[in-house]
């Protein structure tokens, strides 16, 4: 099983597989720099060597890195569109240099236009920017909450995109657990259900990333509030309405297997956070 957490970028790429190693995870993610701005560190300061040598002496690979927030693919305004295709372009190559084949991006947000608008302006910025010239990468559009005007909040949504790209060899699909749940999937009675009809609508195939969260709310609410997994009343965060019987029931399917699984689920505090708990649950270890 690959599976391993969101870790931080401070330390460069040795210190995110450091704190990888500490949670007892054989893969990790991080962003190359804030999700929220463009302020980004040279990749000559990022330990990317080092962090290589690490990776490889303990057995971590298949390492994701997320796209920043502020690129909105779906965007009218022009200043952000470009942005949003030029600063794409950026983190595809820092991804390539820090050995990663998978870049999650949130697909966007209509915002005062459609969503039939934001699908069309979301795969025009794709081929612009995969049919520029790209590295050897799955962009992997995540599945949203459906908070707001955001896309990807279907499996239809998804398909009306990934069919508009030119070159498909270039991208994927990350399958969040807490989203599709809060998007009105039923992942925790009928997951085999939700599975066939990604295979059927999407295909197995461009499935190349789980986000493995628990959710703070029920089903269909499109919050997007991840829980830890399992969580009951008694954690500080709330309790995950998913559970850890469904999550557990994800990451082992047979048809789920070979992928990274990532946890992004929330810290207890500012110094504490439940990875290297919920990794071994996961994987079925007693610690």
């Amino acid at each position: 099983m690959l599976i391993g957490s969101h870790v931080s970028i401070t330390g460069g790429l040795l210190g995110a597989a450091e704190e990888a190693h500490s949670y007892g995870a054989n893969t990790f993610m991080v962003y190359t720099g804030a999700p929220q701005n463009t302020v980004r560190k040279p990749l000559s300061d990022l330990k990317i060597p080092e962090g290589k040598n690490y990776m490889s002496e303990n057995g971590i690979s298949d390492i994701v890195v997320h796209a920043p927030y502020i690129i909105n693919l779906a965007s009218y305004k022009d200043e952000t569109y470009t942005l949003a295709k030029e600063f794409l372009a950026k983190e595809i190559e820092r991804a390539n240099a820090f050995g990663s084949k998978y870049l999650v991006l949130h697909p966007g947000a209509y915002t005062d236009k459609t969503a039939e608008y934001g699908i069309e302006r979301i795969a025009d910025g794709l081929n612009h920017v995969i049919n520029s010239g790209i590295p050897d990468i799955f962009i992997c559009l995540e599945t949203m909450a459906g908070k707001g005007s955001e896309i990807g909040r279907s499996f239809e949504e998804l398909k009306n995109i990934l069919d508009r790209v030119d070159k498909k060899e270039y991208i994927g699909v990350c399958f969040d657990t807490c989203h599709t749940n809060d998007s009105g999937y039923d992942i925790v009675n009928d997951f085999d259900g939700v599975i066939n009809e990604f295979d059927k609508i999407i295909g197995l195939d461009s499935l190349k990333v789980f986000h493995i969260n628990g959710s703070l709310n029920c089903r269909g609410a499109k919050k997007d509030r991840h829980a830890n997994i399992g969580a009951d009343e008694n954690n500080p965060k709330g309790r995950d309405c998913i559970g850890f019987d469904a999550i557990n029931y994800i990451v082992h399917h047979k048809k789920t297997q070979g992928r990274p699984f990532i946890l992004e689920t929330p810290w207890i505090s500012k110094t504490e956070n439940l990875y290297k708990k919920e990794i071994a649950m996961l994987r079925g270890d007693v610690i």
